[in-house]
């Protein structure tokens, strides 16, 4: 059911106090290293008790952010739905904050939490509805544009944190399944030893079956691996596999759909590179293609909501027959999976040859920390003034190349 906008605010007013409560609290960033060893532990009581304050921060910090956005966009029937969800979620939490823990409350929890992922599956495709309503009815002038683009890479950043706790607890101790997860060295959802080279495997046959349906003919790949404190041994970090899987599949989705455009005259396609390198500190990949690239204005565009270089899908955006480009989702959301656990990515192109696109994974679980936008007192005016200042909570690595990360991350975010 869609809301009006009164409706909506009639429904804050009843949790509002709340929700205004939990907002004063940052969200509590965890390690990748944190989340291994409480799930090596298994204390089922130990993460209802942190998952029930915790969520209702993060979820509290989400809904203050909301309801800064627009009129324009805020008053949209996708954007209230979107907020609804957000709301009945944060309602279905507050019954089990001050409940003693016990076998059947944690069963209730439980079935609470998969209702709760499950309500929010659509969450990105309805916030875009949301933002092609308010293109249709108000248009979009770069101010606001600019602002948008802020608030959503911190609303979507927020959302894949929000899920990552649901899903560790849901794997660990309900029934949750995932084809990602049923190997049995998995802690939840992540895997101690994810195989890097597997996933890039898995992602590049899956983008040349879209391919091969989508133009008939699709590029090779070549695959140039190294692990230089290692050599003998495989390339692995402790990771997240589908976060990994959704990064490598949109990337090289990107490579052979430009591939395939610019090169359409010849008769053999060349092959898209992919290199990776482990280090002491970085897990490092670069996709390179011989695509036709971007002019160097652009780049920066293809990190913004609903830009796109390919044309618009049809309205079935779902089918299995969907094209294989045109929602303008891609970069900006896989760029959020990197950056999740301190890692980044970019892309540097060269007109009229192609272009590289570089993702940075931290080698280290210790390191690989969330990264997680919290709501503070300057919200509003960072919103109006789209400038970078301490609305982050994260767990901040330690030594010069941390520092030097950081600040860079802080120059760089959402710019």
């Amino acid at each position: 059911m869609r809301l009006t906008h009164r409706t909506l605010l009639s429904l804050m007013k009843r949790i509002g106090g709340k929700v205004d409560d939990y907002a004063q609290y940052r969200p509590s960033a965890l390690s990748m290293q944190n989340l291994i060893d409480f799930g090596r532990k298994a204390e089922e009581k130990a993460s209802f008790n942190f998952l029930r304050k915790e969520l209702l921060v993060r979820l509290a910090n989400v809904m203050k952010e909301v309801a800064l956005l627009p009129e324009s966009l805020l008053g949209t029937p996708s954007a209230m739905l979107v907020y609804q969800w957000y709301q009945e979620s944060f309602q279905d939490l507050l019954q089990f904050e001050n409940v003693e823990y016990s076998p059947n409350i944690s069963n209730d929890f439980t079935t609470q939490l998969t209702q709760i992922v499950n309500r929010h599956n659509t969450v990105v495709e309805t916030m875009a509805e949301g933002l092609m309503e308010m293109k249709a009815s108000h248009g979009i002038d770069p101010v606001t544009q600019k602002n948008i683009q802020f608030f959503l890479n911190r609303f979507y950043l927020s959302r894949i944190s929000i899920r990552m706790l649901i899903n560790q607890h849901l794997i660990l101790f309900g029934q949750a399944t995932h084809p990602f997860y049923q190997s049995s060295q998995h802690i939840g959802c992540i895997d101690p030893n994810c195989d890097v080279i597997g996933i890039i495997e898995d992602a590049y046959e899956n983008a040349r079956f879209l391919c091969d349906r989508y133009y008939l003919r699709s590029p090779g790949m070549k695959l140039e691996c190294k692990n230089d404190l290692q050599p003998s041994q495989p390339i692995t970090i402790v990771y997240v596999p589908s976060h990994l899987y959704h990064i490598m599949h949109e990337l090289l989705k990107n490579a052979l759909r430009a591939v395939t455009e610019y090169q359409q005259d010849k008769d053999a396609l060349p092959d898209v590179h992919v290199q990776v390198v482990k280090g002491k500190e970085d897990l490092s990949i670069r996709i390179s293609d011989n695509g036709g690239g971007v002019p160097c204005r652009l780049v920066g565009n293809l990190f913004n909501y609903l830009y796109t270089t390919a044309s618009l899908p049809s309205p079935e955006i779902h089918e299995p027959s969907a094209p294989m480009a045109g929602l303008g989702y891609g970069l900006p959301v896989s760029r959020l999976y990197a950056r999740y656990f301190h890692g980044d990515l970019f892309l540097v192109s060269m007109e009229g040859y192609g272009s590289d696109a570089y993702v940075y994974l931290k080698a280290l679980a210790v390191e690989a920390s969330e990264v997680i936008p919290a709501y503070t007192a300057m919200s509003k005016k960072m919103f109006n003034n789209v400038e970078k200042s301490s609305q982050w909570s994260r767990a901040v690595p330690t030594g010069i190349y941390a520092h030097v990360f950081h600040l860079f991350a802080c120059a760089s975010d959402l710019r």
